[in-house]
């Protein structure tokens, strides 16, 4: 993983995007994703400047684009654009990494030929006839989860419902102990956790530790699997004729990104229907009066939510974006919250609309080479639980606004509190 610049931490209260000169505004401050005021940035850079440079000490030059149209068309131009420096923000390219930071690599932030292979290796675990496959185990889980859940008092949804689900599913493709499933829930989530007092962690030396803690385990069951295979993702990887010499640090990162894939985004989602269809009542009352809705609510709420909220592509040589002049090296963040928020492809972008014609159409999963190869199975997952929930739950009711995480990178909850009432007879 890239190193991260560091904290926008200064106690101070967040000013309105419009109160702030526009060289000031930088998206990629966690607190306004914390806070949940990153809107009002993004509606400001898409009417006034959608291709925005900022400067740091730490991050050196980086670009944030805004608008639809320039992020697909980056995202989908691997050969000027590249992921092989890191998909976050991070030092400038060619800087050393600081003294034990872990140099890890993963198939995301790599160039074809070698990303090609390294996807194609594990890229069956997720393919339609494994998916038609794992249905029936997502479904049988989905019921019991829910058919737990308290009535008539508060109980946070993020835990008790979109991590245990996400986790069991991440812990069935990896055919990980389930006994130890949280783990995977921790090792994801300090994979893009900002350091800060009181945080998931408070110093880098503890991502280090934690990461490390990672691989050890996972190391066991790598030699596990080379005398016992199976049709899990570490199987594929012990026996893939392009991962099977991987170092230790490819190892690891490759692990982290099927790990964060496969749990900040559904488990994201899964937070965000909730929150959503309460913010958006009328929504609910259309769900309800007709779950054939389920499967266009799932492709709204993805790009309504943006699990994920950018990617970063670096310039391999100077170029041209919306006019601004690139120069070669320079950082270039793709906003995907951003874009799919653009009204010039979906109007009233920042409503949930279950009906919306052309949500499919969302930036959440990316373009091109590195669209997200998990994209059905969290469709499917999402399509799951709503089939289920609807039948059981008059409503699911968020009782005060969720604690979201502090992060620019994913756009997420951390704390939901809801109440369910079930259905009589």
């Amino acid at each position: 993983m890239p190193p991260r610049p560091g904290s926008f931490d200064d106690g101070v209260e967040l000013k309105s995007a419009y109160d702030l000169p526009l060289e000031a505004l930088n998206p990629i401050n966690p607190r306004l994703w914390s806070e949940h005021k990153w809107k009002e940035c993004f509606e400001r850079l898409r009417a006034e400047d959608p291709v925005h440079f900022n400067e740091t000490e730490v991050a050196g030059r980086y670009w944030s684009l805004t608008k639809y149209e320039d992020i697909k068309k980056v995202d989908t131009d691997w050969q000027n654009f590249s992921s092989a420096h890191g998909i976050t923000l991070g030092f400038p390219v060619g800087e050393e990494l600081p003294e034990g930071a872990l140099n890890v690599t993963t198939f995301i932030a790599q160039d074809p030929p070698d990303h090609d292979v390294q996807r194609k290796t594990v890229t069956g675990a997720v393919a339609p006839p494994n998916l038609a496959t794992m249905e029936p185990l997502i479904r049988e889980r989905t019921r019991k989860v829910l058919d737990s859940l308290p009535e008539g008092q508060t109980f946070d949804w993020v835990d008790t419902v979109s991590i245990e689900l996400t986790t069991l599913m991440l812990a069935t493709l990896f055919d990980f102990p389930l006994e130890d499933r949280r783990k995977l829930t921790y090792w994801s989530d300090i994979t893009f956790a900002v350091p800060q007092p009181g945080g998931l962690i408070e110093t880098e030396e503890e991502r280090r530790e934690g990461l490390l803690e990672c691989l050890e385990y996972f190391s066991g069951l790598w030699q596990d699997r080379l005398q016992n295979p199976g049709n899990d993702l570490i199987s594929m990887l012990a026996h893939g004729d392009d991962t099977k010499d991987m170092s230790p640090m490819h190892y690891l990162g490759n692990l982290l990104l099927l790990i964060v894939g496969g749990n900040d985004t559904t488990r994201n989602s899964m937070s965000g229907s909730v929150y959503a269809l309460n913010k958006y009542a009328e929504q609910y009352d259309k769900l309800i009066a007709n779950p054939n809705l389920i499967p266009k609510m799932v492709s709204e709420l993805i790009r309504w939510q943006t699990p994920l909220a950018y990617m970063r592509r670096t310039a391999n040589q100077d170029c041209e974006i919306g006019g601004k002049q690139i120069k070669k090296n320079d950082q270039i963040l793709m906003w995907y919250a951003s874009g799919n928020r653009d009204e010039d492809v979906f109007e009233q972008a920042n409503d949930l609309d279950i009906e919306r014609p052309n949500s499919r159409q969302h930036l959440s999963f990316g373009f091109g080479i590195h669209r997200c190869m998990g994209n059905r199975l969290a469709e499917l997952q999402l399509r799951i639980l709503w089939e289920e929930i609807l039948p059981r739950f008059e409503r699911i009711v968020v009782q005060e606004e969720p604690a979201r995480t502090y992060s620019s990178f994913v756009n997420g909850y951390t704390y939901l509190p809801v109440q369910v009432t079930r259905k009589v007879g």
